[in-house]
């Protein structure tokens, strides 16, 4: 597959969410979340991208989010758990699983968010649930998390979604030490505090947004000492050139809003 090939930047369309819009997202919403879940074990895979390149494929009121002119593409396997709903708790057997996204950032009338290109997960109720109730595009795939070593990490993943194009993708990383929380305005506080997402439905005449809500992720350096996926081409888009940007994170608790249509 053809490398990104550095582009010129083009006129904004619409004005970037300022630094303070990015902060009022630290807020907790109103209201009472739908669910709650932890997120552990997760590594973040970034890597710089032309915007012009991702943005055909958003919707048309999406615009793609920048950090110096840049747009960013995300790889991140992480593992679920204690997921429930607010009236239920844990259920044994679906309240722990393992998922995988590919993902780029966006805003929408001065509202930073993720759009999701997939979310690969190992529980069919979820993916399901995710398909019918939110919009979302989950999909149906093996995966396994091993550690074979004193803070090492393996996650492997086979896409076996009927109807979609296959994608497998194979990580082993080496954790390393705390990173100082990321600073307001930097790269790291851009890429990993996100607390909204964007979906829309299949025919992108309709979009959705969703809030989310848990403390600034604890960040460690990471090592990644394998990489191999097909995850990003599954989508059709060119293979980005150069390693990418490595984080981990270690566990939060989040609490999910319903999704509402803006």
């Amino acid at each position: 597959m053809p490398d990104f090939l550095p582009a010129p930047t083009l006129p904004a369309t619409v004005a970037a969410p300022t630094l303070a819009q990015r902060l009022a997202l630290r807020e907790r919403p109103t209201g009472t979340p739908i669910m709650r879940q932890d997120w552990n074990e997760l590594l973040f895979l970034h890597w710089p991208v032309p915007a012009e390149l991702l943005q055909p494929h958003l919707p048309p009121r999406l615009q793609i989010d920048t950090h110096d002119g840049m747009a960013w593409l995300a790889i991140v396997p992480f593992r679920m758990s204690k997921v429930r709903t607010r009236i239920s708790p844990p259920v044994p057997g679906a309240n722990v699983f393992l998922e995988l996204n590919v993902r780029t950032y966006v805003h929408l009338d001065g509202v930073p968010g993720v759009w999701f290109f997939s979310l690969d997960a190992t529980n069919p109720l979820a993916v399901w649930a995710a398909r019918t109730f939110f919009n979302l595009p989950y999909l149906r795939a093996t995966m396994r998390l091993d550690e074979p070593g004193p803070e090492l990490r393996q996650f492997t993943a086979t896409r076996t979604h009927a109807g979609v194009s296959p994608a497998h993708f194979r990580a082993t990383w080496k954790l390393g030490p705390p990173l100082p929380a990321a600073e307001p305005g930097s790269l790291a506080f851009f890429l990993t505090e996100r607390y909204c997402l964007y979906t829309s439905n299949k025919a992108q005449t309709k979009l959705y947004r969703g809030r989310v809500a848990h403390a600034p992720w604890p960040l460690r350096t990471a090592q990644v000492l394998h990489l191999e996926s097909t995850l990003i081409e599954s989508h059709g888009l060119p293979t980005p050139a150069g390693t990418p940007l490595i984080h981990a994170g270690d566990t939060v608790s989040v609490e999910l809003w319903p999704m509402r249509r803006v």
